[in-house]
């Protein structure tokens, strides 16, 4: 089973984005880039188990490209990653429309949390 959503102008004729031709491929990732996406994408299922009980949706994102930050959600995050796992490159998705900040933390928040619960059930 795909991860990733069916895009909605697949096969479509009218497609808005035939008018920028085809993508080209892209290189594979390097070992350690690939090494190194496995283990975010372990970490973000670690993170999603403990939080999202918590109430919250996913993880915000500084992006180094236009310096805005990115909302996405547990399941967004997961597809990205393992397409960047599987083709060397993210999928195209729609940002978040109108997120509540409060309900997505950072990647160095989720980090701590997770170390705390590990660091308390070690004392017990």
């Amino acid at each position: 089973m795909e991860d990733l959503p069916r895009d909605p102008f697949a096969d479509d004729p009218e497609d808005p984005a035939g008018a920028f031709g085809g993508l080209t491929e892209s290189e594979p990732l390097t070992p350690a880039e690939r090494d190194e996406a496995i283990t975010d994408l372990a970490d973000v299922e670690v993170f999603r188990s403990l939080l999202e009980p918590q109430g919250v949706l996913g993880l915000v994102l500084d992006c180094p490209e236009c310096g805005e930050q990115h909302y996405f959600d547990w399941d967004l995050l997961r597809g990205n990653l393992r397409q960047m796992i599987d083709h060397g490159r993210p999928q195209v998705h729609e940002p978040a429309f109108q997120p509540n900040p409060t309900d997505y933390v950072s990647w160095e928040y989720a980090r701590g949390y997770v170390d705390g619960v590990i660091d308390t059930e070690e004392r017990r």
